[in-house]
Order: structure tokens, then C-alpha cells, then sequence
């Protein structure tokens, strides 16, 4: 009863920002409720004091004690929902398959699948040295184990 109430002022609360989606939400032992969100252009503090008042305004601390922890999706977690990959284009990840591990440049972001480019420093085929080779992967979703936007410094 009382994760089906959360649950429909969290998605009243989502709808009326479409700009913004859930990440995670959990109702641990004693009602200690978090939620993690992402955003298509970022999360902002006052997105996580929308969405939390939006759930602490419309519960009763009468009826129900409970905690509530609204917070953003980390630099360094790993992405989860196909939104991220699209509002992460052009910037590095590093994805793990179930069959590879791959670091390139996110350069396309489908309903199924993402690409990635990289360079890579090869022997060339005929004579001594090397030659550097655009390399690129079309990776579906359902074959993404883990992917991490690399912070470059």
C-alpha cells in the first residue's frame, strides 16, 4: 500500500517533468525511501527538491513515519537506461560485453543498439611501422553487461 502510493506520486511527479527520468527506486525496512534520477540535460538540485516534495507534500508523517532521499545518478555509475547513452553522445565509455571490453567515443544511440569509435595504432600491412585505424562497434543493448562514462581530466 504504501510503495504503491510512493510509487504513483513518483510517476505523477515524472510526468510532470518529462525532461527528467527514474534511474532507481526503493523502499528499504523502516520506509526509507530513495529514489535516483536522471535528466536528458543533467540533474539540478532543485530537480531533486521537485521531485521530493512532490512525494514528502502528499504523504501524511501522521499516518506513516518514513525517510526520503531523492539524488542524481553519479558521474561514475553506470548507465542504465537508454536516455543516458543518448544524453552521453560524443563523450568516452568504457563498455563491457558479455563477450569484450571496449573504450571509445559514444557516437550513435538507437532504440537498439549504440556505436563506438576509436583509434588504434596498428602494424601496417606492408613494410615497418605502424598506421593509425578507425575502428568501430555496434553493440546492442541486451549485450551491454556494464557502461561507464570515462571522466577525462
Amino acid at each position: 500500500m504504501f510503495k504503491s502510493t510512493v510509487a504513483d506520486l513518483l510517476e505523477t511527479a515524472l510526468i510532470e517533468r518529462p525532461d527528467l527520468f527514474l534511474i532507481d527506486f526503493s523502499i528499504e525496512g523502516d520506509n526509507q525511501i530513495k529514489i535516483t534520477i536522471d535528466g536528458d540535460s543533467g540533474v539540478l538540485v532543485e530537480d531533486c527538491m521537485f521531485i521530493s516534495r512532490a512525494i514528502e507534500h502528499n504523504l501524511d508523517r501522521e499516518d506513516q513515519d518514513f525517510s526520503l532521499e531523492v539524488m542524481s545518478s553519479g558521474a561514475t555509475s553506470p548507465l542504465i537506461h537508454k536516455r543516458q547513452y543518448k544524453k552521453n553522445l560524443n563523450r568516452v565509455l568504457n563498455v563491457k560485453t558479455t563477450s569484450d571490453e571496449l573504450e571509445g567515443t559514444l557516437t550513435e544511440a538507437t532504440d537498439g543498439e549504440i556505436r563506438l569509435e576509436w583509434k588504434v595504432r596498428e602494424p601496417k600491412p606492408v613494410g615497418k611501422g605502424k598506421v593509425t585505424v578507425k575502428k568501430e562497434a555496434n553493440i546492442a543493448y541486451g549485450n551491454i553487461v556494464e557502461a561507464k562514462v570515462m571522466i577525462k581530466f
